[in-house]
């Protein structure tokens, strides 16, 4: 039995020495699974794969089936359809659609037609430009059409002369626009504001349009803030996603339902620990699920609609575990299909028992590839913070991980800055790919994240350079203490709240680390305010503008600018820039490193200047990848 046992194991080490690390040349091989929905007859679940292809920057996409029992996919043909349209209105006599509408006059040539080759933009408002593209006096509305025989007529714009967004910009898509039930009616999602009063808003609203009548009424007109993701149960009851307070993008986000089509009830106001980031019905009409942070992951919950009664709704988290929850595609009976990651693996289907709540995996896209490539251990770690508190830090291991041997350690720093930390799998910021090139991850789930009660996900607004700052500092000294960290050789990384973090920490460091690299980050929070596109955000988080004289601003634009603490730069930066990024313009990273620069600190700069806040392109990727590497090889 000894010499079986030591045969097994032998075998088992053996296998773990063949595997391969994860590199970004292998990330960009790994396919990607979306899903579609459910067929009509509920046997399928269709789903599309996107293979990336480095060679021509592009990605090629194909759609499969697979029988929601398990089995083997089989490729769709282009026009062959075997989901429901939900753009077909329920009685199948209209179609749903959306179409830009030129409403106004932008370029230099439109005004002055005698100088067509004029490439001047005018504008006398703000929202003059949006995530990665300017204004153009073009608005995104919804159109209905008759349909028969599979054509549509001439469609009728149900906004008309309206300079408003259906769907909203700049992420906005069919979800934004629905069906009522009934066919007679269309449910959709605008911010029907403009220019300034548009940019200093969140103020989304749920618009119902009557296609018989052409009336129009809003909805949730009693909320302030978001209203956003409607949809409806077969019997017609509304449901969506709701933020109370306008001008904050990061406000506890709570499941809502409409009853009798007049009252609106709040199924998770009394559980301060959930923030709703999607649901769906239940097939019966009775209850949703959804899933939301817990504990440094994304987990499925149920509630069942209340409706009008004093009940008290009653939330079941449905899973848990080191994965996330990053969908829910589909309910058939007790099958509910929803799509999972962690943070060595992409995202594949899985159905959930919703009787015995065991999972099965459904799609097998990548399981080749990943059965080849090293797994990185992931360990929760809790660590005393300055003021008494506890808090969840991610700790991602080297394969073949040896706690006798000392390892560079990467302090990782979340964007958002309101943005769970948890097992998600990303093709930018990837910790399997880090670990895997002879990193520790140290990634904490410091203030500012939902998950952790309303309290903790808040502290960060008006204090952007504050607690959270001793928070990523408990992190690394702490795990820093163990044995197997390399203290001379500590890095700290992160992108957009990420990246003002790496600029602040550079300047407040105390000698802990060797070297940062900043992506799309704040540096100086007075230029951001009067460049950043995203108003709302740095009036609620910043507390004001640098003229106003608050304590928030005061501390915003003073001692937690981290401009002003550049005196103290001494170690190598890497900043990273994308041309097309409005919401932390490229005047934030060409600053930094003309500071560096100037100060004779060894730095770098990659521009990439077709990219807007994040990288997209397959072969910037994977220059981004390798060029952060590279920093990290040279000054780690």
């Amino acid at each position: 039995m000894r010499i079986l046992v030591i045969g097994l194991l032998s075998f088992a080490f053996q296998q773990l020495q063949a595997q391969e690390v994860l590199t970004p040349e292998k990330l960009w091989q790994i396919q990607r699974v979306s899903p579609v929905g459910i067929s009509k007859d509920k046997n399928f679940i269709v789903y599309t794969v996107a293979t990336p292809d480095v060679s021509n920057n592009k990605m090629s996409r194909k759609r499969y089936k697979i029988p929601l029992a398990g089995g083997n996919p089989i490729e769709l043909a282009p026009n062959e359809n075997i989901v429901i349209n939900d753009r077909i209105s329920p009685d199948g006599k209209h179609i749903l659609f959306s179409d830009e509408v030129k409403m106004e006059k932008i370029d230099g040539k439109e005004w002055y037609p005698d100088l067509p080759k004029s490439d001047a933009q005018i504008y006398t408002s703000l929202n003059y430009r949006h995530w990665d593209t300017w204004e153009d006096g073009k608005y995104n509305h919804v159109f209905f059409a008759p349909y028969q025989n599979g054509h549509s007529r001439e469609g009728k714009d149900i906004m008309p002369n309206e300079p408003y967004d259906a769907p909203t910009k700049p992420f906005g898509g069919d979800e934004d626009f629905i069906w009522h039930p009934d066919s007679k009616r269309i449910v959709y999602v605008a911010k029907k504001k403009k220019g300034t009063a548009y940019a200093v808003s969140t103020n989304t609203d749920l618009y119902e349009y009557n296609i018989e009548t052409g009336i129009t009424q809003n909805l949730t007109a009693s909320n302030k803030g978001y209203d956003m993701a409607p949809q409806f149960n077969d019997a017609g009851t509304l449901a969506w996603m709701q933020m109370k307070r306008d001008g904050f993008e990061a406000d506890k986000q709570d499941l809502i339902v409409l009853v009798n089509g007049k009252f609106p009830v709040n199924l998770t106001a009394h559980r301060d620990d959930i923030h709703v980031e999607g649901f769906k019905w239940s097939e019966d009409g009775k209850s949703l699920f959804f899933w939301a942070p817990v504990n440094g992951t994304l987990q499925l919950f149920q509630v069942n609609n209340t409706g009008l009664t004093k009940m008290l709704p009653v939330i079941q988290q449905l899973t848990s575990g080191d994965f996330d929850i990053t969908g829910i595609v589909a309910q058939s009976e007790n099958s509910l299909v929803v799509s999972r990651t962690d943070m060595n693996t992409a995202a594949e289907l899985y159905t959930l028992n919703l009787k015995d709540k065991s999972m099965k995996q459904l799609t097998h896209v990548n399981d080749a590839f990943y059965q080849a490539i090293a797994k990185c251990k992931t360990e929760r770690k809790w660590v005393p913070t300055t003021d008494g508190k506890k808090m969840l830090v991610w700790v991602i291991y080297p394969p073949n991980f040896n706690p006798s041997n000392k390892y560079p350690t990467l302090l990782y720093c979340q964007g958002g800055p309101q943005s769970p930390l948890t097992q998600f799998y990303s093709f930018r910021w990837n910790f399997q790919l880090m670990a895997s090139q002879g990193y520790i991850v140290v990634a904490p789930n410091r203030r500012g994240m939902p998950g952790h009660g309303t309290k903790w996900n808040e502290a960060i607004s008006k204090d952007h350079g504050g607690q959270a700052m001793k928070d990523y500092l408990s992190a690394i000294d702490v795990i820093s203490k163990e044995s197997f960290v390399d203290k001379n050789r500590l890095g700290c990384v992160g992108a957009s709240y990420g990246g003002y973090s790496v600029f602040m920490l550079a300047g407040i460091h105390n000698n802990r680390f060797r070297t940062f690299i900043s992506h799309d980050g704040i540096f100086d929070t007075r230029s951001m305010y009067g460049t950043t596109e995203e108003m709302w955000f740095v009036n609620f988080d910043y507390g004001g503008a640098y003229w106003d004289k608050n304590p928030a601003t005061e501390k915003t634009y003073g001692v937690q600018n981290p401009i002003n603490h550049v005196a103290n730069w001494n170690t190598p930066i890497m900043i990273v820039q994308g041309g097309m990024d409005f919401r932390v313009p490229i005047e934030q990273g060409l600053q930094a490193f003309q500071a560096a620069q100037l100060r004779g600190i060894k730095s770098k700069l990659l521009y990439l200047p077709g990219e807007n806040h994040w990288v997209s392109s397959a072969q910037n990727g994977l220059v981004w990848q390798r060029e952060f590497f590279k920093w990290l090889k040279e000054t780690l």
